[in-house]
């Protein structure tokens, strides 16, 4: 998913789930529609060493592993890189720096913006239990087995999962990953992301059994997609009318959203999924492939949207700047601050064993992964670096304590499956900090 050491496992997960201005220029200056671009060895990048990221996504497209990619690197407000490589799809016409891609869970944490901002406006608290909000998950039970006629064997929850363990992946839901888990069985099988409205996704969710007790395990989830249902009924807006308005027009995002206007759709990138007899990508069909012809039924906040690199750089410009852009306040700096921190309980973090934990020197925020201990987890990016990725192998990280962020854009499903693409996002992230030769703010 994201870059900066994340198992592999969640990679191909959502995969199969589915389902800047800021130069410096003075404050009475017209707002910047476009990224300003300067010479890396102004903002402390080294050009030669950055050529070895170059290389990489070269090498990635020349041997068939990729048929196209774009990558950014912005420090400081400056955009020390914007490449693109290849074509749009194999035989396809190039990559542009407007290519749109999907972005599959990459929507997360713009509905975890979308979230923040109702909790500005004191619409919900993090301690709130979710049936304040959602009152369908009044009697949610917890999984315990299976009965020989492959009934759950379940016990009444002590408790409602709350909305800091919605926001953090610790509620107990799950999301029809792990084809061995019978409650993930189970959200496929009672079509749980195939809901014709929000109110039949809550409802379908809340009769199945939660995976644990809320706040003893993080388990990637249908979470966001509850947010976006509460978005929704906290809002009075639909959840993509709330982000346009809130969220993709202040910030000028306008190539972002749950679906694409036939004027656009030449510029969607070819999708494509590994092909694990073959042992290469091929075309993706079928039920993996997000439809974005026409507007979704349902719009789904934990994977639904489109993006270029360009828009999504914005977004990203906004949280590193702590909630501001050209004038455009999306949050406040404590607010986004409050994101980007640790909010797993010492019950997951104390387990060694965990992908976030004290040993793994990872942590969850909300709708982030959280870099707690960058030598723990085998990073050189800063501490409180937070990211995230999507099904497709877009992924991003925004680096604080260095005043940067990147992007990467490819499009392909269960990219994981091949080893040229399965370390893809820690390989550039090495690539980048090696090339940092002045590191800090």
């Amino acid at each position: 998913m994201a870059g900066l050491g994340l198992g592999r496992r969640f990679g191909l997960a959502t995969a199969l789930a589915l389902c800047l201005a800021w130069g410096g220029a003075p404050a009475l200056a017209a707002p910047k529609d476009q990224l300003v671009a300067a010479a890396p060895e102004s903002v402390g990048v080294s050009p030669e060493r950055l050529k070895r990221l170059d290389a990489l996504m070269k090498d990635l497209v020349a041997t068939g592993h990729l048929p196209g990619a774009t990558t950014m690197l912005v420090r400081h407000g400056k955009v020390v890189s914007f490449e693109t490589y290849g074509a749009r799809g194999f035989g396809g016409p190039p990559m542009t720096k407007d290519t749109i891609f999907r972005i599959y869970s990459q929507t997360k944490p713009v509905t975890g913006v979308a979230m923040m901002i109702l909790f500005e406006e004191g619409k919900w608290r993090l301690d709130d239990p979710v049936t304040k909000y959602v009152p369908e998950f009044a009697n949610l039970r917890v999984y315990k087995g299976v009965n020989a006629d492959g009934s759950f064997v379940t016990e009444a929850a002590d408790r409602p999962p709350t909305m800091r363990e919605i926001m953090s992946h610790t509620g107990g839901f799950a999301y029809g990953l792990v084809p061995n888990n019978p409650i993930d069985k189970a959200y496929v099988s009672t079509g749980v992301l195939g809901s014709k409205s929000g109110q039949e996704f809550v409802e379908k969710v809340a009769k199945l059994p939660l995976v644990g007790p809320p706040g003893k395990q993080w388990k990637y989830s249908v979470a966001v997609d509850i947010q976006g249902f509460i978005v929704e009924k906290l809002s009075g807006q639909s959840l993509p009318d709330f982000m346009q308005s809130r969220i993709f027009t202040p910030l000028k995002m306008k190539d972002t959203g749950f679906w694409l206007p036939a004027e656009k759709a030449d510029r969607l990138a070819s999708l494509y999924l590994w092909d694990a007899k073959a042992k290469k990508i091929a075309p993706a069909e079928g039920f993996m492939v997000l439809d974005v012809s026409k507007p979704p039924v349902v719009a789904s906040g934990g994977g639904g949207l489109v993006s270029t690199n360009a828009d999504y750089a914005r977004f990203c410009q906004m949280l590193l700047n702590g909630g501001e852009l050209d004038g455009a306040r999306i949050l406040s700096p404590a607010t986004v601050k409050l994101m980007a921190s640790d909010h797993l309980p010492d019950a997951i973090l104390d387990d060694p064993k965990g992908e976030f934990s004290k040993a793994s020197g990872k942590g969850f925020g909300l709708d982030f992964m959280v870099v707690t201990d960058p030598a723990r987890a085998g990073t050189l990016a800063g501490k409180g670096t937070y990211s995230w990725g999507g099904a497709a192998g877009t992924w991003f990280w925004i680096d604080p304590e260095n005043d940067l962020f990147f992007l990467g854009m490819i499009h392909v499903l269960a990219k994981d499956g091949d080893p040229a693409l399965r370390d893809l996002g820690d390989r550039a992230s090495t690539l980048v900090y090696q090339a940092l030769v002045q590191p800090g703010k």
